[in-house]
């Protein structure tokens, strides 16, 4: 089994250890990138990626390691700190760049056959809105499964955090872990995903961008292919 976190922050706080908690107890191969340290670059609004290739991005090659590493992966951990009830900036600036994979315009296939977890904390509030932030791209992106998993752990650091609340949280991450196992290779999309796909794909068969009509074409997901639908 391969995971891939993407971190929200560089720092080692509490949701870097919620997220260590979870693959530990998950098990495989574990590839993690911290940003703003992996991937800082705010996205320019150059449209490039949507209109022609997103190999136009001006930061494609810093963004590679980490497309490549979610292709990959069977389990996509998405981990962030709730920064004023949402993402922390670096982790909205990488998702950013992946507008261009949203099913509205050209999702990679093998993203319906994974799943996402959504982890994040607060000293306070917010991490429902936080984990939102996040499990948005991974629907959009065409994600089978999408867990979120939130808490508000009463302090600023990890040390912070009590015994009886880091107790509780390693049973929850435990029964978490174990219904993510379970999953990896046999979930597929739900409802939700499949009605939203057929919606794009009547506009696409209308068209509206050459680059996402080419792409949909070739895919052959304007005729009776299907992401989700192994060959």
């Amino acid at each position: 089994m391969r995971i891939v976190v993407l971190h929200g922050q560089s720092h080692k706080g509490s949701t870097y250890h919620l997220a260590k908690l979870f693959c530990d107890k998950l098990g495989g191969e574990v590839t993690e990138f911290f940003l703003p340290r992996d991937f800082g670059a705010f996205c320019v609004g150059c449209s490039q990626c949507f209109s022609k290739s997103e190999q136009l991005c001006p930061h494609a090659d810093q963004l590679r390691p980490i497309t490549e590493a979610l292709d990959a992966a069977d389990v996509i951990v998405l981990a962030s700190p709730v920064y004023v009830y949402h993402v922390t900036g670096p982790m909205k600036a990488l998702l950013d760049h992946y507008g261009y994979r949203w099913m509205v315009h050209r999702p990679q296939e093998g993203m319906f056959f994974k799943q996402a977890v959504c982890l994040s904390t607060a000293a306070g509030a917010g991490t429902r809105r936080t984990n939102q932030d996040l499990a948005d791209s991974a629907f959009f992106w065409g994600i089978a499964k999408i867990h979120r998993y939130g808490r508000n752990v009463r302090a600023v650091s990890w040390e912070q955090v009590s015994q009886a609340r880091k107790d509780r949280m390693a049973r929850e991450l435990s029964t978490l872990a174990k219904r993510v196992e379970r999953g990896v290779g046999k979930v597929r999309p739900g409802l939700r995903t499949k009605a939203f796909f057929t919606l794009i794909r009547w506009m696409q068969k209308r068209g509206w961008n050459e680059a996402d009509q080419v792409y949909w074409r070739e895919k052959g997901w304007t005729g009776r292919a299907r992401p989700w639908r192994k060959a």
